[in-house]
């Protein structure tokens, strides 16, 4: 039986930190961003935890 393949959009997307933890990066940082004001693109550069019942998920499809 051959190995199952790595989903590269979920690997490149999530990561996990020392403590396993799931992090991920805030959305909405592409493009139309010269609206926003200072704190909102400042902000957007944050990493957030991912919740715990999306977590479940993305380690199945993160191996």
């Amino acid at each position: 039986m051959s190995k199952m393949k790595t989903n590269k959009r979920i690997a490149k997307t999530f990561w996990k930190t020392g403590s396993g933890k799931l992090m991920r990066r805030k959305s909405g940082q592409a493009h139309f961003n010269a609206r926003e004001t200072g704190n909102t693109t400042k902000n957007k550069r944050r990493d957030l935890v991912m919740h715990r019942s999306n977590r479940k998920l993305a380690l199945l499809i993160a191996r």
